[in-house]
């Protein structure tokens, strides 16, 4: 049972980099399931990009080596102890500062911006006195955030991002993302004196996916059958093998689309018998068709940032 990745390390390395050099002043982000990397291998390769790596959790933090600060992006609202010393901690509104005083944080902070995809984050009315609390509080504002939402029409929101730095009261860094790295030159030539840190995720390790395969092994093939099968005993065609694939919801492995199979073999979608389950599928071939073997590989598609690799090959 193996839900493999394959990389192709040269491209994909030189695609890191580039991306790196494009953004210019770069947190890389390592969150979630690594992209279908993993954390672990992420942070291997973002540490020698900056000094500081965006999380998603307080909770991931503790990934980020002790040399390097981690930009925790999603903010804490119950107490949490104990929080990493290297920790850049994300608030949002008064309940955010709260829960860090409740922890006994005494650290840096920054203040996340409301954008108009309505997340969290303070609005410009609301920025003067969460700015007060957490002076208050004896945290160290050391930035701003933003998370606008993603570009449509082949248009970012590059303008919605500069309208709110027009509007903040000092020249701390910002720390934006999602934005096309042409919009983002623009918008640091039209605000000279402000630090602008791209945050960068999903382009910067997976914006080539021609680079990146994922692939399931075939468990075991039965020929000719007929009846029903699974675990709900679907009905059979007769004559039709099943293929049994070592990939299931325990990878993050699920039906796509309007609920189509991920599977395919020799360019045609496999059809499923049923719902892919815990660490294994089943789909149905017809009689008249060329199934795979026991030990072959079928691709699989499925969004990187859901699934949870046994192996990557790196080729």
């Amino acid at each position: 049972m193996t839900l493999r990745l394959t990389v192709r390390r040269d491209d994909w390395m030189r695609h890191v980099s580039d991306m790196s050099l494009q953004f210019g002043e770069l947190v890389p982000v390592v969150k979630g399931n690594g992209y279908g990397f993993s954390r672990q291998v992420l942070v291997h390769h973002a540490i020698g990009m900056s000094r500081q790596i965006a999380v998603g959790t307080v909770y991931e933090a503790t990934d980020v080596p002790s040399t390097h600060d981690a930009v925790v992006l999603t903010p804490i609202v119950t107490p949490h102890s104990p929080i990493p010393t290297n920790a850049i901690l994300s608030v949002g509104s008064g309940a955010h500062v709260d829960a860090l005083v409740a922890s006994g944080f005494s650290g840096r902070v920054l203040i996340k911006l409301r954008s108009s995809m309505m997340r969290f984050g303070a609005t410009h009315d609301e920025i003067p006195g969460l700015t007060k609390k957490v002076r208050d509080a004896g945290f160290e504002h050391v930035g701003w955030s933003i998370h606008p939402p993603l570009p449509q029409d082949h248009l970012d929101h590059a303008p919605e991002v500069g309208a709110t730095i027009s509007q903040l009261p000092d020249s701390l860094p910002i720390y934006v993302s999602h934005l096309a790295t042409h919009s983002l030159a623009q918008l640091r030539s039209a605000h000279p004196g402000r630090k602008i840190v791209m945050r960068s995720g999903t382009h910067l390790w997976l914006g080539d996916k021609s680079m990146v395969e994922l692939s399931a092994d075939v468990l075991d093939v039965h020929e000719s059958v007929s009846g029903s099968a699974g675990y709900r005993l679907n009905p059979l065609p007769e004559g039709d093998s099943i293929v049994v694939i070592g990939a299931g919801t325990a990878h993050g492995v699920n039906v796509v689309g309007n609920e189509q199979s991920p599977f395919h073999f020799q360019r045609r979608r496999l059809t499923l018998l049923e719902a892919p389950h815990m660490h294994s599928s089943m789909v149905v071939v017809p009689r008249d068709e060329v199934a795979p073997r026991v030990g072959d590989f079928v691709d699989v598609q499925q969004p990187m940032t859901r699934v949870t690799v046994d192996t990557i090959n790196w080729v």
